[in-house]
């Protein structure tokens, strides 16, 4: 009966319970730290998981059980069953399911920490709508984190978003939305705790925390995906250690070679102009004349074109006489070569038909591949669910790029803009349509480029990904995608830094100086390069017709103070390197919001923590002459770097710095021995 379902006990377990009514099995599964919740409908397969991987390694190719145990550490709670009621205690919160319309709820010694929307929280017979469906109470001042690269202030509590991909070329750091990954794990802190929601889907949909209200309930957030079935872990904690349980449930981070810490280059002006070979061995001889250390470029599509299409694992002799020779070129002067790479076909492109003979791309249900609009022309997504295509690219990046000395891969353009139904996908033997996992053939992509690099030797191979979903970070880093240039983006950047940080990326960053609109002006460039030298990531990447390429150089003047910058960065590396593989062991961020260790802290401060032993203090307003920062308590006291004072916690200091001064940076007085 509709809005009224109860549900009776099938099967009972040490570790899980498993009740069923009108066709619907709610499953609980005990973990240390974490209860899962499934919702599973009669007659409607588990899509496989490619997110979870707690046991190391990679997922399998295939995939995973969603309901699986393996390398989950289970917990047996005692379980009461009473007058409609069980109840247990998991990790010192005690839990509540009333089996009627089975209401979850948790209380710790604070006070509610969850519970489920009264009523009915799930749609178990369509009465809330498609999909699954799952609405949660909201709490008096709760706040919101996470969300994987989600605009916006660190604090998404009140806001609404999607949750697809897309190519948000010049969003705006504040209020675009959705842009390049699809990460539905959120944190929730209030006054009885925080708990993190992980909704283990690739399919798309949307989070609201607090837009819609409903006269009829009390104030509620919601969760709506297109996928039938329902998974979702709900991990204790405290925020920082819920970032470390989401990070091991999901498998951490691939190791990052040291060389990527440095300055990297990057535009598309080089690679577009018909001169490429001659502009790119330019860019190394600039920055050795302007004394700018660089370890790698990132080489842009242009190298691909044929006429004005850009056309994946072809190169343009013209263009690029020696692929072989330009690569030996970068090698010989210490740097690295990441080349572009996309998975759309042009219907023009000369491997399209073969790749269209074997049945490679994604397709309808009569084999015709299904075309879209990509890079000025139409195009074939290649089907990474299949496994002849998921080889065939492994061949590609190992004939065309690898074995012409570029031995790290940039996987771009893999946000799969698929919305059709009846657009299917292989899916390795069990066909569905390519809408509801859009996000996996990014990760399939970009774990395809890296054990392509692996399998030819390449000891740490820098694999670089656009698009992202939980546990892409086994298989590849990634960035913010194609930002915009102004002094508000450059705020809203580090807003979603935080934001990514708080949902387990450890190694990324903007593309500093931002990749579209008008050419940074001098104080903003300044500005930019003082916070992103803290960054994992430090790249100069844009695309600004009629302007100059974003490079060190853009200001001849201001060298000095760049000069400056760059060497900083340079001392700062070993550092960054260091801390990064401190944080992929401990499935920590390495950039955080200082929250994670004072829990008071403002969510949204302007300052952060980079590694455990550095706290930066950017500028981000145009015209400001210095910072004023109120120190963390950590436990010891803090030294101004360049200064010789050292400085209580708590203690609130007003620090000058002119654009072309250093940035403001302290070092914790315990461990300031960088």
């Amino acid at each position: 009966m509709k809005f009224d379902h109860r549900f009776t006990l099938r099967e009972a377990g040490k570790s899980h319970r498993v009740y069923e009514a009108d066709g619907v099995r709610m499953r609980l599964d005990f973990f240390a730290h974490m209860l899962r919740v499934a919702l599973v409908r009669e007659g409607v397969p588990l899509v496989p998981t490619w997110s979870v991987c707690p046991a190391g390694g990679d997922a399998p190719l295939f995939g995973r059980d969603k309901l699986s145990t393996e390398g989950l550490a289970l917990f047996a709670p005692e379980v009461a069953e009473r007058e409609g009621t069980l109840s247990f205690t998991l990790d010192g919160v005690a839990f509540s399911v009333e089996r009627k319309n089975f209401r979850l709820a948790a209380r710790t010694d604070r006070g509610l920490l969850y519970r489920d929307r009264s009523g009915l929280a799930y749609s178990f017979a369509g009465e809330l709508g498609r999909g699954f469906v799952h609405y949660t109470d909201r709490f008096e001042g709760e706040q919101i984190f996470g969300l994987g690269d989600k605009c916006g202030p660190v604090n998404k509590a009140g806001g609404r978003f999607l949750l697809h991909t897309g190519d948000a070329m010049g969003f705006r750091a504040e209020s675009s939305d959705p842009l390049y990954k699809h990460l539905p794990f959120y944190i929730c802190r209030h006054g009885a705790g925080s708990y993190g929601l992980f909704y283990d889907t690739m399919s798309s949909g949307s989070l609201d925390f607090g837009r819609e209200h409903d006269n009829y309930f009390e104030p509620f957030s919601g969760a709506r995906f297109e996928e039938e079935n329902m998974v979702f872990y709900l991990i204790l904690g405290t925020p920082f250690e819920i970032v470390r349980r989401f990070v091991a449930l999901t498998g951490g981070a691939a190791p990052v070679p040291r060389w990527a810490f440095s300055y990297c280059g990057s535009t598309m002006e080089y690679t577009d102009a018909p001169d490429a070979d001659r502009r790119l061995r330019g860019f190394v001889e600039t920055c050795e004349q302007n004394r700018i250390p660089c370890r790698g470029f990132y080489l842009s599509s242009g190298y691909t074109q044929i006429g004005d299409r850009r056309c994946v694992f072809h190169w343009n002799r013209d263009k690029i006489p020696s692929p072989e020779g330009l690569a030996a070129f970068f090698r010989e002067h210490g740097m690295a070569l990441i080349p572009n790479v996309k998975p759309a076909f042009l219907t023009d492109h000369p491997l399209y038909d073969e790749i269209a003979r074997q049945g490679w791309f994604l397709s309808y249900a009569d084999g015709t591949p299904a075309q879209f609009p990509f890079w000025g022309g139409m195009a074939s997504y290649l089907d990474f669910t299949n496994p002849g295509a998921y080889a065939f690219w492994k061949t590609c990046v190992r004939e065309q790029l690898i074995d012409k000395g570029y031995t790290h891969i940039w996987n771009d353009n893999n946000e799969y803009d698929v919305w059709d139904e009846d657009v299917l996908a292989f899916g390795f033997g069990r066909p569905l349509p390519a809408s509801r996992i859009r996000p996996l053939f990014a990760y399939l992509m970009a774990r395809a480029s890296r054990e392509a690099c692996l399998e030819a030797g390449v000891e740490t191979p820098f694999n670089v990904s656009r698009s992202a979903m939980a546990g892409t970070g086994r298989v590849a880093s990634t960035w913010t995608g194609d930002n915009l240039t102004s002094f508000r983006d450059l705020r809203f950047n580090h807003f979603q830094a935080m934001t990514m940080a708080l949902s387990g990326f450890l190694f990324f960053g903007p593309d500093i100086g931002g990749f579209a609109g008008p050419r940074p002006g001098r104080e903003l460039f300044l500005r930019w390069l003082q916070y992103g030298v803290f960054l994992p990531r430090f790249v100069l990447h844009s695309w600004k017709p009629g302007e100059p390429a974003t490079m060190p150089w853009l200001y001849e003047d201001l060298l000095p103070a760049v000069r400056r910058l760059f060497a900083l960065r340079e001392e700062l590396t070993p550092y960054l390197y260091e801390e990064a593989e401190r944080c992929r062991r401990d499935g920590e961020p390495l950039l955080r919001p200082v929250f994670l260790e004072e829990e008071a802290y403002d969510p949204d401060s302007d300052c952060f923590l980079c590694g455990s032993r550095i706290l930066v203090c950017p500028v981000f307003d145009a015209g400001a002459a210095g910072v004023t920062v109120t120190l963390p308590r950590l436990g010891g006291g803090w030294r101004l770097r360049g200064a010789g004072e050292s400085l209580p916690d708590g203690r609130t200091v007003t620090v000058p710095c002119a654009p072309t001064d250093d940035p403001v940076w302290f070092t914790l007085i315990p461990f300031d021995s960088i």
